[in-house]
């Protein structure tokens, strides 16, 4: 699996030039410590964050948790945002695991070969839009602004997250097994609206010591326009 793993890592970064800007490819993956699926996924996020040109999450969702094992990281709104996702192109079915990349690709099941290509082509598409997101303090100072304008609003989420969790797994499908999670989200939050057009300036509260991230994304959801970690 770590070959398997190590290869289309490898394949993404020979494709991959230079992003235009310093924001961020972000890959969420939709997954649960009940699937039976989704340990050789929970492995290659590992190596997807391994890049600082991604930002991959892991987003745990709790409809597995009925087969005998609660997922602890689980999160009805995860599911929520997975449903979304899916009712955005007329789908009524979700997966585990599934890879949403920037928004818009959706990779059910795993697929790294497929998975790292098309990683690859939105590493080097780039973005019109510059975000930066400052701390200071408990609170974060975000500024964008897109070059032409968007001409139309996006939403602007933060999302907390917890770099490193290992779970020894009891019952359920992966029962006797202990699996490292990475990047496993904690909380994914609409702060504000902006327009595309002006410049954006706007602070949110984040406390305590979880990296925080901003992203930036169109209504769907759909199109992820930037992201950026806080500095």
């Amino acid at each position: 699996m770590r070959q398997l793993v190590s290869a289309a890592c490898g394949l993404m970064l020979a494709c991959a030039p230079a992003v235009q800007a310093e924001n961020l490819v972000v890959v969420e993956l939709f997954t649960s410590q009940g699937c039976s699926s989704c340990p050789p996924a929970d492995e290659f996020v590992a190596a997807l964050a391994a890049d600082p040109r991604v930002l991959a999450l892991s987003l745990h969702v709790d409809y597995w948790d009925y087969i005998g094992w609660e997922d602890n990281f689980a999160n009805p709104e995860f599911t929520k945002r997975q449903k979304a996702y899916a009712r955005a192109i007329g789908s009524r079915t979700i997966y585990t695991p599934q890879f949403i990349i920037g928004g818009e690709d959706r990779i059910e099941g795993f697929a790294p070969d497929e998975t790292a290509m098309r990683l690859a082509r939105h590493l080097a598409a780039g973005t019109q839009v510059k975000l930066t997101v400052l701390r200071q303090g408990d609170m974060l100072v975000i500024r964008a602004e897109a070059d032409p304008p968007l001409g139309h609003p996006v939403r602007v989420q933060l999302v907390r997250y917890t770099p490193e969790q290992t779970v020894q797994i009891e019952r359920g499908e992966n029962a006797g097994k202990t699996i490292t999670y990475t990047n496993v989200v904690t909380s994914w939050d609409h702060v504000g609206d902006w327009s595309g057009t002006v410049p954006l300036e706007l602070t949110a509260a984040a406390p305590g010591n979880l990296p925080a991230a901003v992203i930036l994304q169109d209504e769907g959801p759909a199109t992820i326009l930037a992201a950026a970690r806080a500095d």
